[in-house]
């Protein structure tokens, strides 16, 4: 008598014998590649240099009475545009400026304005809300991130992206619970409605902005989205520090101290700008912001030494809980929706593509042509005597048999 086994009992040990031979199958070797490791590196490379911004506008905040973010900002996008835009005007073809201007120029205005806002308003919000809401708001673009991701780059997430995003937030909590048993609690009480509101703000623009470049990055050129960066954000962050900074640029006090902390930090963020599309095209711009979530413990390493900050160890857990789950995120890549329409689109562009080179280039499509009609005949002729040859061993063949 033969017994069956419940389909669901089957299934059960079918899971679990995949489960076994994935574990079996397992390679620590494959997991910790050297592209990891780089990115790893690269990530907390762009930490180190927000650590920068923010050691160098608290020193001309506390020690000079300097406040004018704009004002730094300005000299960030001068050096992009100076740089970058200078190299897009000497391109020709399609990737000059003059044709970018044509084709884009208002979606460059936008995600200039658009940056220009992100780092703004979350610089003001220090006025209204505390460091610790901050601290933990800051975090909202992740989300952000991963549905703008999914819904224009059409990134496809897995269970471990969403389980090591929720580890690098634990890892923001310990964090943030340091800094209240520290007593680091700092930051302005007046409106904190509105504080908390803007850091959201700030948030959600930065993932728009993340977003964008990582499209950029991967579809266009890095140099085309710095150029244009650089080009609105120094236009947009002029005119914004003429109507908003005026009066604060006015009561600086110059001194050489104050250049070398605006320049250092104009430095850290032409550098921020300058890698972050690197590190962003070996990934991506979700697995780049996990990384930056230990710029704030940076920070407070710093200001241990710098400001004498009180120290916990909870600061050491939180750096080691944020870096495995950024670790765990980047271990599986995450796959890409391809879908007909974007198929589709593809071919067509590479259709014309194709109409383009035969436009541009008719001597050299006529000369291909032309080799490949000499390539058939030659072809055909060669087995056109393979078979004259065959015909003839086998007609003499026969011959013999009949002998």
């Amino acid at each position: 008598m033969d017994t069956k086994q419940p389909e669901g009992a089957s299934r059960d040990e079918d899971r679990k014998s995949g489960f076994m031979m994935r574990v079996r199958k397992f390679n620590l070797k494959e997991v910790l590649t050297w592209q990891l490791a780089r990115t790893l590196a690269m990530g907390q490379g762009l930490a180190a240099l927000i650590c920068g911004t923010a050691v160098t506008s608290q020193y001309l905040a506390t020690s000079f009475g300097v406040n004018t973010p704009m004002m730094q900002s300005l000299f960030n996008y001068t050096l992009l545009c100076v740089t970058y835009t200078t190299m897009l005007l000497c391109r020709s073809g399609d990737g000059n400026i003059l044709q970018i201007l044509k084709r884009r120029w208002w979606k460059y205005l936008l995600l200039g304005l658009v940056d220009v806002e992100a780092n703004y308003t979350v610089v003001k919000a220090y006025q209204y809300t505390t460091l610790t809401s901050i601290q933990l708001l800051d975090c909202f673009v992740i989300p952000v991130l991963m549905i703008l991701s999914w819904w224009v780059l059409k990134t496809r997430y897995r269970p471990v992206h969403f389980v090591a995003v929720c580890i690098c937030l634990l890892g923001v909590g310990a964090m943030v619970g340091a800094d209240l048993l520290a007593g680091r609690d700092q930051g302005s009480t007046s409106n904190i409605l509105l504080g908390d509101g803007l850091v959201l703000i700030s948030a959600t623009l930065y993932a728009v902005s993340n977003v964008c470049q990582e499209y950029t990055v991967k579809n266009l050129s890095r140099v085309e989205f710095l150029g244009m960066v650089g080009l609105f954000g120094t236009i947009i962050s002029t005119v914004q520090m003429v109507v908003l900074e005026r009066n604060e640029v006015a009561k600086i006090q110059w001194s050489w101290q104050v250049g070398l902390l605006f320049a250092a930090y104009a430095l850290c963020m032409y550098a921020l700008y300058s890698c972050m599309p690197i590190v962003m095209k070996l990934s991506s711009a979700t697995s780049v912001n996990l990384s930056l979530l230990t710029a704030d413990l940076f920070s407070l390493f710093c200001g241990v030494f710098l400001f004498q900050y009180n120290f916990s160890g909870l600061y050491l857990v939180s750096l080691v809980v944020i870096l495995i789950g950024f670790i765990t995120f980047n271990v599986v890549p995450t796959p890409v929706d391809h879908t007909d329409s974007s198929s589709s689109s593809s071919s067509s562009s590479s259709s014309s593509i194709c109409e383009e080179d035969h436009n541009n280039d008719p001597v050299a499509t006529q000369d291909d042509i032309t080799k490949q009609e000499v390539a058939v005949r030659i072809t055909t002729e060669e087995e056109e005597e393979e078979e004259r040859r065959k015909s003839d061993l086998s007609d003499a063949v026969g011959r013999s048999t009949k002998l």
